[in-house]
C-alpha cells in the first residue's frame, strides 16, 4: 500500500501493477474465509484424504482498465472462477464535471453465483454502482462482494445509500477522508489506470 501511494515509486508501472496483483491476492485470501466449503475425499499416492473445497460458483468481475492487475491477483487464488469485464469510464463534460459511461460488458450468467466485483479505486461510488447494475442484466447473484484498494468516505456513503450493503460485503484496503474538486481520492494515489498502463488522451 505504501508503494502504490509513493510518487517516488509510482513511475515504475510494472511495480505498480505487481503491487495491485499482490493486494488482489491478499484480498482474495480474506474473502475466501467468508465462502462456503464442502468436504471432498481425494486419493493420494499413499491413501485417502478428506479436504475442503469451495462450494460456491464464483464470477470475478472487473472494471476496465485499472482493475486488470487486481483481477489477476484474485484469479491467482480463485483460478477456477468465471470472469466478467465491464468498461466504466469518466466522460468529462468540462474540466471538473463528468458522467460515468458503461459501454461494454463481457460476462457469463451470474444467476445464483457469487459475484466478486473489483476496482482499485472507489471515489464517488458511481462506477461501482453502474458496473454492478450492468452485471445484473446477466442474472441475480446469490452473494456479492465489492472489493477496492482505496475508497473515499464519500464513496462508501454513496454505496450505502444506493446499494443494500447489509447484503453486500464491501472490502477496502484503505478508506481515505475526502475527494478533491476533480473527484480524486485524497490522499489517494492518483489515477490507477494511468499509473498501471500509461496516460490516455
Amino acid at each position: 500500500m505504501s508503494e502504490i501511494r509513493d510518487v517516488a515509486i509510482q513511475g515504475d508501472s510494472m511495480r505498480f501493477r505487481k503491487n495491485l496483483v499482490r493486494i488482489g491476492e491478499l484480498m482474495a485470501y480474506e474473502i475466501s474465509k467468508r465462502l462456503a466449503y464442502r468436504e471432498k475425499i481425494i486419493e493420494t499416492p499413499l491413501g485417502k484424504h478428506t479436504t475442503s473445497i469451495i462450494d460456491e460458483k464464483l464470477v470475478l468481475g472487473t472494471i476496465l482498465r485499472a482493475g486488470l492487475p487486481l483481477h489477476e491477483g484474485f484469479l491467482n487464488y480463485f483460478d477456477r472462477a468465471e470472469n466478467a469485464f465491464v468498461s466504466a469510464y469518466r466522460k468529462y463534460i468540462d474540466k471538473q464535471h463528468f458522467d460515468i459511461h458503461v459501454e461494454y460488458i463481457s460476462s457469463p450468467t451470474i444467476a445464483g453465483k457469487t459475484l466478486i466485483l473489483a476496482d482499485p479505486m472507489l471515489a464517488t461510488g458511481t462506477s461501482f454502482e453502474l458496473a454492478y447494475k450492468a452485471l445484473l442484466t446477466k442474472g441475480v447473484p446469490s452473494r456479492i462482494h465489492l472489493a477496492c484498494v482505496i475508497a473515499s468516505e464519500d464513496g462508501v456513503k454513496y454505496l450505502e445509500e444506493r446499494l443494500d450493503l447489509a447484503k453486500i460485503n464491501l472490502w477496502c484496503a484503505a478508506i481515505d477522508p475526502e475527494l478533491n474538486s476533480k473527484s480524486y481520492i485524497v490522499p489517494g494515489l492518483g489515477d490507477a489506470g494511468d499509473l498501471a498502463y500509461g496516460e490516455k488522451t
